[in-house]
């Protein structure tokens, strides 16, 4: 039997492996703003064969207001809930990528939803890259006032204790999406195959 697996195993693409091993759940891509979430989350979907969700777009959508009216109106707060609830209907839908706001992962109720429904991937990005990439975008509320730069250290501090709980750690850098989404891969079949392997 382990012969044969390993076999097919190893004519098996690796997409066609991973969705197999996921048997249905969905990956949830967390991390910094300009880490790449949304961006390389849709390209991994394409690759997989399955939806993608962005869980700003659909709580725009939800609140018919942009992320930085949202802030602005009610505050980071209302908005935090407004996220949790959100991603826990977007949780328990259908199998999908799923690229989330810098600080939902933070959120221990949606944290813990994660850990239950899906597998995380925490896409890891230098300050550098970080800054580099924000700064091209003004649509950054936690950005707004003050310097970027202190700005990005001190959420980095705070967040990078926490994203590290993420089931898998890829390293975000300056290079086709592929190869990304090809590291991604790589660590997404070692990790659901070795939790295949445990519950033989």
């Amino acid at each position: 039997m382990a012969k044969n697996r390993s076999a097919r195993e190893g004519s098996e693409p690796l997409e066609t492996r991973v969705a197999r091993l996921l048997a249905g759940r969905t990956i949830v891509m967390v991390g910094m703003m300009g880490a790449g979430k949304s961006s390389i989350g849709r390209r991994l979907a394409a690759r997989l064969g399955m939806v993608f969700a962005d869980a700003d777009s659909e709580i725009e959508q939800a609140a018919n207001a942009t992320i930085p009216e949202i802030f602005e109106t009610h505050g980071e707060t209302y908005f935090r809930d407004g996220e949790r609830r959100v991603i826990q209907r977007l949780l328990e839908g259908a199998p999908k990528v799923l690229a989330t706001g810098g600080g939902a992962f933070i959120h221990p109720e949606t944290r813990a939803a994660i850990g239950r429904r899906a597998i995380s991937v925490w896409l890891k990005a230098d300050r550098d890259l970080l800054l580099s990439r924000i700064k091209r975008r003004g649509n950054r509320p936690l950005l707004k006032d003050g310097d970027p730069g202190e700005t990005i250290d001190r959420l980095i501090a705070e967040r990078y204790p926490v994203y590290a709980e993420a089931d898998i750690h890829i390293q975000s850098r300056d290079v086709a999406h592929d190869a990304v989404i090809d590291d991604i891969l790589t660590a997404l079949a070692d990790r659901l195959g070795s939790e295949a392997v445990e519950k033989v």
